[in-house]
């Protein structure tokens, strides 16, 4: 009986002192996309997932708006109000209001009454330079940091995708977000071939969006774009279509209206970005030495980031490849997730993968 009060004692005791430190050094993980902004804090998983967008006032150069609320104003302000996405392309667009929008988020993950100063690691696409990572640090830092840190996104995205990166074994990850397709060959805890293109779900959702343009004269929003693109479209043609009625304003009349599109419309109109992406896939499987490249048809390709769950997308790259591919677990949080393993291990990551400032 003693015993087991002890053990009790004992067990409370290390979630009190656990809890304490990580109020006393907070850690988070952030995967900063140019879509959505997503926030892993260790021992209790991913605590913020919103749009990468900030509303911000012309005539007071302020910040309105970030995040969820920002996202319901675009499409929709007027002359003075100018709601936008400050990251593009997975790198730091707008400097300043970036800052805002990491200190905004950083404060809502850890609660407005936590004083300390977290240590951040941050995802950035494989072929960021040197000066896209320092500009990440440093935004990091001036809005609260304590220290901050960067890791590439591939190797994030295996650590979340529950790759044992250490192994002398070729694996290969293709993350695929909003502002780039990132794919890369990891052996041995580090990167041996990879490239970054900037052509993924936006460019897609463009694609989209100039079809319908182009084709019924009808013009429509990205966001619509997107929603047609994630409840019809295919990255192979399909034998049974769907339809979805799609509305917006007539070019010629200026007036509202509606037009059906179908699936393999879609396919159509989005194949020259499929093939820029299935480019990237190809070009870094060219470059993989041979032995590792062995590794990869046993094991096949791991797919992660939001686009990744286009259907039939893994199909798309066993037809242009001949490797098998198949998704990650929960592919749109695997990177976040990777954030969180790296900074719970970050005295075994720091040598090989992480850039410090």
């Amino acid at each position: 009986m003693g015993t087991s009060i002890s053990l009790a004692f004992r067990k409370a005791l290390g979630k009190m002192y656990h809890s304490a430190m990580s109020f006393f050094s907070p850690k988070l993980g952030i995967d900063l996309g140019t879509t959505n902004v997503l926030v892993y804090v260790p021992g209790r998983g991913i605590v913020l997932n919103e749009p990468s967008v900030v509303a911000v006032s012309t005539l007071k150069n302020k910040v309105l708006a970030i995040g969820i609320e920002a996202k319901q104003m675009e499409g929709r302000t007027h002359d003075t109000i100018k709601a936008y996405r400050p990251m593009k392309d997975g790198v730091i667009a707008d400097y300043r209001v970036t800052e805002a929008m990491l200190r905004y988020f950083m404060r809502k993950a850890m609660g407005r009454w936590n004083p300390f100063r977290p240590t951040v690691l941050i995802s950035v696409p494989a072929g960021v330079t040197s000066t896209e990572k320092r500009a990440v640090i440093e935004a990091a830092v001036k809005a609260g940091a304590k220290e901050a840190f960067v890791v590439k996104e591939p190797i994030l995205a295996a650590i979340g995708a529950g790759i044992s990166i250490q192994e002398p074994m070729g694996r290969m990850i293709t993350d695929i977000g909003g502002g780039t397709i990132d794919v890369a060959v990891i052996s041995l805890g580090g990167i041996v071939a990879s490239t970054s293109v900037k052509c993924a779900g936006n460019s897609l959702d463009r694609a989209i969006t100039d079809y319908v343009k182009k084709q019924y004269n009808l013009a429509i929003g990205e966001k619509t774009a997107e929603e047609v693109k994630i409840k019809i479209g295919s990255a192979v043609q399909v034998s049974e279509e769907v339809t979805l009625p799609v509305k917006g304003r007539d070019l010629v009349s200026g007036l509202p209206r509606t037009v059906d599109l179908k699936t393999n419309e879609l396919v159509g109109a989005m194949s020259r970005e499929l093939r820029e992406m299935m480019g990237a896939i190809r070009k870094v499987l060219q470059e993989t030495p041979p032995e590792l490249a062995s590794d990869i048809i046993d094991n096949g390709i791991i797919m992660t980031g939001g686009t990744s769950q286009l259907k039939n997308l893994p199909e798309l790259v066993y037809r242009r490849t001949g490797v098998t591919a198949k998704l990650g677990q929960d592919p749109y949080f695997c990177v976040a997730r990777g954030t969180g393993v790296a900074l719970k291990h970050l005295d075994t990551y720091k040598q090989s993968i992480l850039s410090k400032k």
